[in-house]
């Protein structure tokens, strides 16, 4: 940008700063007004950073800033304002955007901010400048906390930020393309902070205990610092080379110079002796063309082995999406010599004097969330650089004593997780969460190195606290499945390969020392996790069986049960006949006991069923549901035999498909409510080594593997370690057995420096060879190279295909033994009922089994082994409901004439649903009937409360007098179920088949739990009553005024109005919101009238318009108390008085409960700013009073009766 397209307004306050004379800079008189305006135009710039291009370009901080602050470093105001602009300046590019821009233009600009910076930066790398700030750094530090003031400390952090921007500029490639051990502008701004002292300060910084606020700032500027140093390299400089490393390096030299001589080789084969132009044409035999004929090469014979039909085709393109993720490490390169050492010296001081206490505050910072957003990148940058630095130069374990514990271990395993979750979430900044995840896997690298250093010292204590350290890794679960996660869930297009490198590195180190940990240790005990998730109430799987059938069951189920009375058979002693964690209360779960009584006896388990009985005898012995104490042999019997004839209702869960979001909330609940089961278990290095002998995981060994070129020494011994480890300890070579597996070994075998990779070249032969042996016995063998293998795969192809099948190894497999007899059953009902039309063969042959109770799937299976069926997929399970979405026209006739039919009884809906064709879900039918015009409002659907006696007397002579199922249903409650709102029902999106049997009458048309509602107002009023008692033994007396007030208001603003309209009760405070949610309180709710929401769109129950005002007052006196009823006239004089003359309000307002006073208080009601003042004396607690009855909502304020 040129100077004559900035701002006339901005140029010339510019111009009003001052000029440059040689040396000598001399101000204007309005110099400081000057930088104040320039602070306040960089403060309203646009979003293109006008101002900044524009200052950038003029070259302000270089000819007029920096000037400024050398030569008057004594006026305060003026060198405030100065570094307070610099500051601005100086900030990285991406934070005065937000983010890397992709448009276009603001790339443009993005990039010319960028490069300003660099020339900034080049105009820091002077020691005159840090020489300033650095005296003035010293001063500000040698002020005591009391002298020193709020500018002071402003000005101390505006230095530590004009440092941290200027370190912060990154390099220009294109521009410092200098060799190693030359300085670039980084180095040279390096070595003015050292010549300046700037160094000594920030040490200082770390170490003193009264400049705890400056950690962060201190640890960010020596990480920018470090930021092109390598830790190793930097420990090795300035001291004579060790025969072991001269040792490597001539070895990798002599690696280098037989891989050029190699390929010098083979480009001399591949030279041809006759002129290129003369090269002739070769038929290539065995190798044929697009047609039936060979192959035509037209080049000579020394590129014959090259040949390839690829060599003609176009690269195929790779959609970015699927591209590798680029590795985000630079070019490594050494600084200057004076520039090492002096860094060296650094590392060493800051590790002896300051690395155990920065560390300290900067992971207190963290956890106490003191610090900014990430900042935890430059804990884990510092924990890896400075340990490593640690282990190359003296390792004294002591230097980094903070870091190396469990504890941060911790830390970086929460670390890693956190930031691979944000890796999948936050999509758009998927390379920032990467390289923080890298980080952290560098950090964990360092403190394992760490740790397997201290193992091999000669000192006893450090072994003994690597010992301590390797136990609480190895024996926490979350450690050891650390790596297996990392490798299962890496993705490429997103995590470079240099994090690849990192991982298999740090994972060969961690599987050594746990390998060495397990040497030597017979019985090694680890912890496990379980997660246990709350299962569904599975639904009865016993099929109803026909009258003729339980008469041939009979005589052999009572044989059993006499021998188990008599004593010889033994009953089993584990049988509980409830459910102890279930959330159904225990005298509610009889009903349920009767049917597993009556399970156990169809199974043929007649001791279970007997257990069971008298189990359950014990547990309920009120009203002899389970017959008396006191019976006999025979009547015990004749008790079961009436059970197991008798028709009990059951409870069948519909087989409908949920929807995806349906099935999703419930797998988020299923979560929230899974309990973690901790155990013990032993441990064996050779199992642990299964887990990772998978295909994700040689995956991403064989990436890796591909740039064994480029790969070091060490990280190729890592990849070919873990794939002995497989291929030969786990005897899975088959694992290998994959195409691009063998491409890599075909080319790394055809590689002419192939002698430089002697390990790798050994183990490929190795493959070959077993593939090769392996081929002999088993034909397919080459069309599995096409695909990655499972283990079971691999069992398969070694072992024999069907295998898998044929070995029975399960505990459901094992169980399922089927007998000849159990085969001829099978066969003649399969017989019978396939040609049976619009039936299920597979429903009817399980109804009709009498062997035992086979599943679904085992049947089938059976069925396609003995040759009836070819295939599992002859017997789709029949889908119901959710599948039917189009309405035909006959479905629609038929849909009306059930609705006229069924119009005038009590449930509508219910009696359409059973009897319609076409199962559809509730939501769906109510939808049609909605848009045929046949109904105009959901609600007329709704099921009425009215009940019918008379449930269960069909099946009374069934059973004995002193075992009537009527008893049953009487000792029992009320079931909440039955008590909620139909409305619920019928709009849940997924409804399978009604539980109610085509409309017949008897036991099973109907659930236990719920009984007709035989009971008169009387006893109705009296359960509200008792209700109303416990719910204030419980503590919601608050709660049952407000819904009282609500109630009277309501009535009242009936009266008045003369019409009625639904009035929703709105909970403004928390403590009537939790009652909202309190079952009992809804049963009340219930009871007095309130409805329910009747839908998804309503969210608080509401009052009926239906409702008179003599019903809501007449439920607002049930609910009200005895001190509330014993209430005198004057009360209710005074409270009609209110009614009358105060404003209306909302019936919705928020009444808050009021505790008793705890000593003598005067009491003020206020309402529109008058006080009205209450005596002390009136009988009735301020809890149990009712509140005034008015329109407005009023205040109640309790004082303190100040003494006279």
């Amino acid at each position: 940008m040129d100077l004559y397209m900035m701002n006339c307004e901005l140029l010339a306050t510019c111009s009003a700063l001052g000029f440059l004379e040689g040396d000598t800079y001399h101000k204007e008189p309005d110099c400081l007004e000057s930088v104040k305006d320039l602070i306040r135009y960089l403060r309203h710039e646009d979003e293109t950073r006008d101002i900044r291009r524009q200052l950038g370009a003029a070259q302000i901080l270089q000819n007029d800033l920096i000037p400024i602050i050398v030569q008057y470093p004594q006026d305060k105001q003026l060198f405030d304002a100065v570094i307070r602009l610099m500051v601005n300046l100086t900030q990285p590019a991406v934070l005065c955007f937000g983010k890397l821009p992709q448009e276009a233009s603001f790339r443009h600009h993005f990039l010319q901010i960028v490069s300003y910076l660099q020339a900034y930066k080049e105009a820091f790398a002077n020691e005159k400048i840090f020489g300033v700030l650095s005296e003035k750094l010293y001063d500000l530090l040698q002020l005591d906390w009391e002298q020193r003031q709020e500018e002071d400390n402003l000005l101390i952090e505006r230095i530590l930020l004009l440092v941290r921007n200027v370190l912060h500029v990154p390099a220009d490639p294109d521009e410092e393309k200098n060799v190693d051990d030359d300085a670039n502008t980084h180095d040279r701004v390096l070595w003015a902070i050292h010549i300046s002292g700037m160094d000594d300060l920030l040490k200082f910084l770390a170490s003193s205990q009264s400049e705890q606020q400056w950690s962060l700032h201190v640890l960010e500027i020596i990480s920018l610092m470090f930021r092109d140093q390598n830790p190793v390299q930097l420990a090795a400089t300035g001291q004579a080379r060790s025969a072991k490393e001269q040792g490597a390096d001539t070895a990798e030299l002599e690696h280098l110079r037989q891989k050029e001589l190699a390929e010098r080789k083979s480009r001399v084969l591949q030279r041809s002796s006759r002129h290129s132009r003369f090269g002739g044409c070769y038929v290539i035999q065995g190798l044929k063309s697009f047609g039936d004929r060979d192959v035509v090469m037209h080049k000579g014979l020394q590129n014959v082995k090259n040949y390839s039909h690829d060599l003609t085709k176009e690269v195929r393109r790779v959609p970015k999406r699927r591209q590798l993720a680029p590795d985000g490490e630079g070019v490594s390169r050494r600084s200057a010599l004076n520039v090492r050492l002096f860094l060296k010296e650094f590392c060493v001081e800051f590790l002896e004097n300051c690395y155990n206490r920065l560390m300290y505050l900067v992971k207190d910072h963290l956890i106490r969330e003191k610090a900014q957003q990430h900042d935890e990148t430059y804990y884990l940058w510092a924990m890896a650089f400075f340990m490593a630095f640690n282990r190359a130069s003296s390792f004294q374990p002591q230097l980094v004593s903070e870091t190396v514990s469990v504890r941060t271990f911790h830390f970086i395993e929460q670390s890693l997780t956190k930031y691979y979750e944000m890796l999948l979430m936050d999509k758009k900044e998927a390379t920032s969460w990467s390289r923080r995840m890298h980080l952290a896997l560098k950090a964990y690298q360092e403190l394992l190195t760490t740790v397997h250093e201290m193992d091999h010292s000669q000192e006893e204590a450090l072994r003994n606290s690597s010992h301590i350290i390797k136990n609480n890794i190895f024996y926490l679960m979350e450690y050891r499945e650390l790596f297996l996660t990392l490798f299962r869930k890496f993705d490429a297009t997103k995590q470079p390969r240099s994090f690849l490198k990192d991982l298999v590195e740090t994972t060969h180190l961690f599987l050594k020392m746990l390998e060495r940990f397990c040497k030597g240790r017979n019985n090694l005990v680890v912890q496990s996790k379980k997660i246990k998730r709350k299962k569904k109430p599975a639904s009865s799987t016993v099929q109803p069986r026909a009258p003729e059938e339980l008469e041939k069951m009979w005589p052999r189920l009572a044989e059993q049960i006499d021998k188990c009375i008599k004593g010889p058979e033994p009953l089993p002693e584990d049988v509980v006949p409830f459910d102890a964690a279930s959330e159904i209360p225990l005298e509610e779960q009889r009903a349920e006991a009767m049917v597993r009584i009556q399970d156990s006896l169809l199974a043929g388990q007649a001791p279970e069923a007997l257990s069971l009985l008298r189990s359950a005898r014990e547990v309920w012995p009120e009203g002899d549901v389970f017959g008396s104490s006191s019976l006999g042999p025979d009547e015990e019997v004749e008790l079961l035999r009436q059970i197991f004839f008798a028709s009990l209702p059951r409870q069948t869960a519909p087989e409908t498909d949920e929807p995806e979001e349906a099935a999703e909330e419930e797998e988020v609940a299923e979560e929230e409510l899974a309990s973690v089961k901790v155990s013990e278990r032993e441990f064996t290095f050779l199992d642990y080594m299964k887990r990772f002998a998978s295909a994700s995981v040689v995956k991403a060994y064989v990436l890796l593997f591909k740039n064994y070129q480029q790969n070091s020494a060490h990280t190729n011994h890592c990849v070919v370690k873990m794939l002995h480890r497989i291929a030969c300890d786990l005897k899975m070579e088959a694992l290998l057995f994959q195409l691009s597996v063998f491409c890599l070994f075909n080319r790394l075998l055809g590689d002419p420096a192939a002698a430089a990779y002697k390990e790798l070249v050994t183990f490929a032969k190795y493959i070959v060879g077993k593939f090769f042996a392996f081929a002999a016995s088993n034909k397919k063998a080459y069309v599995e190279l096409l695909f990655w293998k499972s283990t079971a795969v691999i069992r398969e192809m070694t072992e024999g295909y069907g295998v898998a099948e044929e070995d029975e190894t399960s505990d459901s497999l094992k169980a399922a033994h089927w007998t000849e007899e159990d085969e001829e059953e099978l066969k003649e009902l399969f017989h019978k009922y396939k040609e049976v039309e619009g039936e299920d063969i597979l429903d009817n042959i399980l109804a009709h089994l009498t062997a035992r109770n086979w599943t679904r799937k085992q049947v089938a299976k059976r069925l396609v082994r003995l040759g009836l069926a070819k295939s599992l997929r002859d017997f789709p399970r029949q889908r119901k409901g959710t599948r039917i979405v189009l309405w035909t026209e006959d479905q629609e006739l038929e849909l009306q004439r059930l609705f006229e039919e069924f119009r005038e009884t009590d449930d509508i809906l219910a009696n359409v649903m059973r009897h319609i064709t076409a199962k559809r879900s509730k939501a769906r039918v109510v939808e049609k009937l909605l848009s045929m015009g046949l109904v105009s409002d959901r609600k007329e659907l709704y099921k009425k409360r009215r009940r019918k006696p008379g449930s269960l007397a069909a099946n009374k002579d069934m059973f004995p007098k002193d075992f009537a199922v009527p008893d049953l249903d009487e000792a029992e409650e009320d079931d909440e179920e039955e008590e909620e709102e139909e409305a619920d029902d019928f709009d849940s999106e997924e409804e399978g088949e009604s539980t109610w049997k085509d409309g017949g009458h008897g036991v099973g048309k109907r659930p236990l739990g719920g009984q007709p509602n035989r009971k008169g107002g009387a006893t109705s009023e009296r359960d509200r009553q008792e209700l109303v008692r416990c719910l204030r033994q419980e503590g919601l007396s608050g709660p049952l005024l407000w819904l009282q007030n609500c109630l009277n208001r309501t009535a009242s603003d009936r009266e008045e109005d003369g019409c009625a309209q639904p009035v929703p009760l709105v909970p403004l405070s928390e403590e009537n919101e939790d009652a909202m949610e309190h079952k009992r309180f809804q049963k009340l709710l219930r009871k007095v009238g309130i409805r329910a929401p009747a839908s998804e769109q309503e969210s608080f129950w509401r009052i009926p318009a239906k409702l008179s005002p003599e019903q809501l007052r007449q439920a607002a006196a049930s609910i009200a108390s005895k001190e509330v009823e014993g209430e005198t006239k004057e009360q209710l004089a005074a409270e009609e008085h209110l009614e009358t003359e105060q404003p209306r309000c909302l019936t919705v307002g928020k009444e808050e409960p009021v505790q008793p006073p705890l000593g003598p208080k005067r009491r003020r009601l206020v309402i529109d700013g008058e006080e009205q003042e209450e005596g002390n004396s009136q009988g009735s607690s301020d809890e149990d009073e009712p509140q005034p009855a008015g329109k407005r909502k009023c205040l109640r304020i309790e004082e303190d009766e100040e003494e006279d």
